[in-house]
């Protein structure tokens, strides 16, 4: 292959790769989708009998432990024609953790010094910093999770399940949606019990939470 030919081919490969490697998100610049429903714009809050904020944790690598906060309270301000323009805030009381057949004491040690402690931490908080849209009724909420003293960003999964603008039987606009997050509980400095590297024996690190909820929001509006 002459010199000159080879020069070309080589420049002509570097471009192709550079132009592989150039971040799809640029390229797309359309705003996020409205969503659509019925469901007014406006203030919602948490319904407590249509919501459950449950986690999971490793228990040894045999299974998945999972238990629930009974207690929690959430404001959304819902915007169906910007999704993105949505915000949170939410406050959970981690007294009010339920757990699966507890042996006796074990709710105690949770609540104690050396897990949540709630005599000095009496308060588990969220409140989000942007939202972002995926799909048709996927969100990605990036927030401030403030958990055991301490406050860290966290991300949520959320889906968008509906809604609707009121009926004579319940007549406020109501939404729903699903959620899941991720995070490492040692982050929020509760390190106890997180097996030796290479090691199940323990309670794992890595701690799921999983959110159903139900939200009710501004009158339906009459004529």
């Amino acid at each position: 292959m002459k010199r000159n030919n080879w020069v070309y081919f080589c420049s002509l490969a570097v471009a192709i790769l550079l132009a592989a490697c150039l971040p799809v998100a640029n390229q797309d610049q359309t705003p996020a989708k409205a969503f659509t429903t019925e469901a007014p714009t406006g203030a919602y809050t948490l319904d407590p009998s249509h919501a459950d904020l449950s986690f999971r944790v490793s228990h040894l690598g045999f299974s998945v432990y999972t238990a629930r906060f009974a207690e929690f309270t959430a404001e959304l301000y819902f915007d169906p024609a910007t999704p993105t323009a949505m915000r949170v805030n939410a406050t959970i009381d981690p007294r009010s953790l339920v757990l699966p057949s507890p042996p006796e004491g074990f709710l105690d040690t949770l609540l104690g010094p050396q897990w949540l402690d709630t005599a000095q931490y009496p308060q588990i908080s969220f409140r989000s910093t942007g939202v972002e849209t995926g799909g048709a009724r996927a969100l990605r909420i990036t927030g401030d999770l403030t958990l055991h003293g301490v406050t860290k960003p966290v991300v949520l999964d959320a889906t968008f399940n509906g809604g609707y603008a009121g009926h004579p039987l319940d007549p406020h606009g109501r939404i729903g949606f699903s959620a899941r997050g991720m995070f490492k509980r040692s982050d929020f400095g509760i390190s106890i019990g997180i097996p030796a590297p290479g090691s199940t024996m323990g309670v794992g690190d890595d701690l799921e939470v999983i959110i159903e909820a139900e939200f009710s929001g501004p009158p339906l509006k009459q004529g």
